[in-house]
Formats: structure tokens, C-alpha cells, sequence
């Protein structure tokens, strides 16, 4: 098996704020973990495991 064989996926993720103002997740609009300062795509824990689990490899 070679590394071609496996998923490639990009786990690179906003820094974490030390405390509030935190960043609205960009799907459901309840705080993140994550700066409000921080740009770029931002998701709450909730949706970011739902997002995990419809990009996940099936097989």
C-alpha cells in the first residue's frame, strides 16, 4: 500500500483565544473557540465534528 492510498486531509486550525471575544461559528452563529481577531473559516466544536465526519474516509 502505498501513501497514495490514504486520505489527505488538512488538519491546520485557528489558534485558540484565551478568553472571550470569541469568533462566531461560519455555519451556526455560536461562539467558537477561537479569536474574534481570527480570519478565515471558523466552526464551533459541534460543527467541526460534523464537518469531520461528512469529509472522513469511508472504506
Amino acid at each position: 500500500m502505498s501513501d497514495d492510498d490514504y486520505c489527505l486531509i488538512d488538519a491546520t486550525r485557528p489558534p485558540e483565544a484565551d478568553g472571550p471575544p470569541y469568533a462566531e461559528c461560519v455555519l451556526c452563529r455560536e461562539p467558537t473557540e477561537y479569536p474574534e481577531s481570527y480570519k478565515g473559516i471558523t466552526l464551533c466544536p459541534v460543527c467541526e465534528w460534523q464537518e469531520a465526519q461528512r469529509t472522513a474516509c469511508s472504506g
